[in-house]
């Protein structure tokens, strides 16, 4: 079986969706939403083509964030707020 850049990304993306989704509802999500974009960074990182990985997933966050509709601000905020750790944490691997 061959792995793909949407394979192993969109499970970690989904992740946060569905953080984002439990901080709409009053769930204070913060520590999670830290939590899963460490492991996914951890994750993605002991691939050979981390980068790509790791770019894929600020995008695919980044990409879901602008496609939410005006009414969810905090939903987008969430999904910015976890592309920015990853940047962060991106730019600590290079």
């Amino acid at each position: 079986m061959k792995a793909t850049v949407v394979g192993l990304v969109t499970p970690h993306v989904i992740r946060v969706l569905d953080l984002a989704k439990q901080a709409e509802s009053g769930t204070n999500v913060d520590w999670h939403l830290r939590d899963a974009v460490a492991r996914t960074v951890e994750d993605l990182s002991q691939q050979f083509n981390a980068r790509d990985l790791l770019a894929a997933y600020v995008h695919g966050l980044e990409t879901a964030a602008r496609e939410v509709g005006p009414g969810r601000k905090l939903y987008s905020g969430m999904l910015q707020t976890a592309a920015g750790m990853a940047e962060r944490e991106i730019e600590r691997l290079a």
